[in-house]
């Protein structure tokens, strides 16, 4: 197992994937396969089997969803609700913007496989190295687009060792930090909001703790307002 440099780390990481590279991470959620080129979206849609249908997700934190996403105070009060005074992580769909600078420099093909209509996913509050990877991504303008580290369809993994070949033969540079905080036996990830009009995308860890905060707090019942189909962003 790796010892937990995160700094040093991510800072490996991300010269991985400025060079065209795959990453393969601990994430509190699952692990995940990252990537920043096109060749590297390619070759892990590949090992995958994963179909260009589902768009890759986008690593994300506060500043980064305040400055790309385009949604209103109240969305904004509910993301912060979770992911900074709960500490819970989610992803949230929404428009965007596709100008921003931190998409300068990417290839229009990866953009285009980390969209869907107009929307992107953006995952946040992940873990300590999801955190300080997306912190220094900000800092060199190098995004970080992935999905988790399994076959399609074939449930999470939570251990670099269950993670099938196919897939971590793909990646150039793998990091081992054991099991992940939210491991679960139903193969959850993280749980996907679309902003727009409060539908769940998809059901993953802390679901409910989540449903309870946004009905408590914003008067907005998830379960009732129900799913929006399989997007499967980081799926």
């Amino acid at each position: 197992m790796s010892e937990r440099d995160l700094v040093g780390d991510s800072s490996r990481v991300l010269d991985t994937l400025a060079d065209g590279g795959v990453g393969i991470i601990p994430l509190d959620v699952a692990y995940a396969i990252i990537g920043n080129s096109e060749a590297a979206i390619r070759k892990i849609f590949t090992a995958k089997n994963r179909s260009f249908e589902k768009p890759s997700g986008m690593f994300s934190n506060w500043d980064l969803f305040n400055d790309i996403q385009i949604v209103g105070q109240k969305e904004r009060d509910m993301v912060r609700c979770v992911t900074i005074d709960n500490n819970l992580p989610m992803s949230s769909v929404a428009p965007f913007k596709a100008d921003h600078p931190m998409y300068k420099n990417v290839d229009p093909f990866v953009l285009a496989n980390s969209s869907k209509a107009g929307t992107i996913d953006m995952l946040m509050n992940a873990g300590e190295i999801h955190n300080e990877l997306t912190r220094q991504s900000m800092e060199r303008g190098v995004p970080v687009f992935g999905s988790s580290a399994n076959t399609s369809l074939q449930g999470s993994k939570y251990r670099l060792e269950d993670i099938e070949a196919p897939v971590r033969e793909a990646a150039d540079l793998e990091l081992d930090y054991g099991l992940s905080k939210y491991h679960n036996p139903e193969g959850r990830s993280s749980s996907i909001i679309d902003l727009r009009d409060f539908k769940t995308i998809r059901v993953g860890v802390c679901y409910d703790q989540i449903c309870d905060l946004l009905l408590k707090n914003f008067d907005v019942d998830l379960k009732a307002i129900g799913t929006a189909g399989e997007r499967a962003a980081l799926a």
